[in-house]
């Protein structure tokens, strides 16, 4: 990196936070490819060497816009920054248990938060490449293993029947066998991390209920990779999942991510019902 870096537009930003994460990237493929230790946080979450070192990475890039970063590895160590209008949300290792289960399905996530809305967000899965981008320019889909984005095409959310969801219907909450049945919902996928959103993005899926709780930097690069190919994403009363709550814990209610707006809210509500 050069001493200074000044994003003043949006595009700009966009472009910094895709170099973030695919430095980002590197890191972990490098701690990836030796023997992982990890050890617990104090919620009980997993955490290792290569989320310290990837968050640092980023923060590295992001920094010098003077944009405010919400990084969850430093809200573990009680760094919290002052959160104004604009903010980034970053998790450097989304998918940690998916990371030390080597299973490949982990994400580097960065966002841009504005007003409360997730407008820009980066999510790169460091195994394959695949690395999803949405802003107010659309969504798109690329790979990164050399370093740069290539075979870049936009994306765009499928809304056609039957309905896939993404969860697991053997291993999720009680009330989602329920919610299939009642949606009509023909097939499941499920995948970790942030990788959720971006299956619905891509046209993979139609559906991602979340019955469990979730923060903001778990969440706000897939909502915005989601919205900018035509999702939605609301909580249960039907309104847009929003951001800088205010909450020192950073909690997200529950949600649905879903192809269009419509369903979303149709889901919230059934949600609701069987949640009692």
């Amino acid at each position: 990196m050069g001493q200074l870096v000044q994003a003043p537009t949006d595009a700009a930003l966009t472009e910094l936070a895709l170099e973030a994460a695919i430095a980002a990237a590197r890191v972990i493929m490098d701690v990836y490819s030796r023997p992982i230790t990890a050890v617990s946080k104090s919620d009980g979450s997993p955490v290792t060497q290569a989320d310290a070192a990837a968050e640092a990475i980023i923060l590295d890039y992001l920094g010098p816009t003077g944009i405010p970063v919400l990084g969850e590895e430093s809200v573990a160590a009680g760094i919290i920054p002052t959160l104004g209008r604009r903010y980034f949300v970053v998790d450097p290792l989304d998918g940690t248990k998916e990371f030390i289960k080597r299973n490949g399905e982990f994400t580097v996530n960065i966002a841009l938060v504005e007003d409360g809305r997730a407008v820009m967000g980066v999510v790169l899965a460091p195994v394959t490449g695949e690395t999803f981008v949405g802003d107010v320019t659309g969504a798109f889909v690329g790979n990164t293993q050399s370093g740069r984005m290539t075979d870049r095409r936009p994306m765009s959310v499928d809304s056609t029947l039957p309905l896939r969801i993404v969860a697991s219907r053997s291993h999720g909450h009680a009330a989602l066998a329920s919610l299939c049945e009642t949606l009509q919902v023909a097939s499941d996928v499920s995948v970790g991390s942030s990788l959720k959103f971006c299956l619905l993005a891509r046209g993979d899926a139609q559906l991602y209920p979340r019955f469990t709780p979730t923060c903001e930097w778990d969440t706000a690069a897939g909502q915005a990779v989601l919205e900018a190919a035509g999702g939605a994403v609301v909580t249960l009363d039907g309104e847009p999942m929003r951001y800088g709550k205010g909450d020192l814990a950073f909690l997200n209610p529950y949600f649905v991510a879903a192809s269009n707006l419509s369903l979303a809210r149709k889901a919230a509500t059934e949600m609701t019902r069987l949640l009692g």
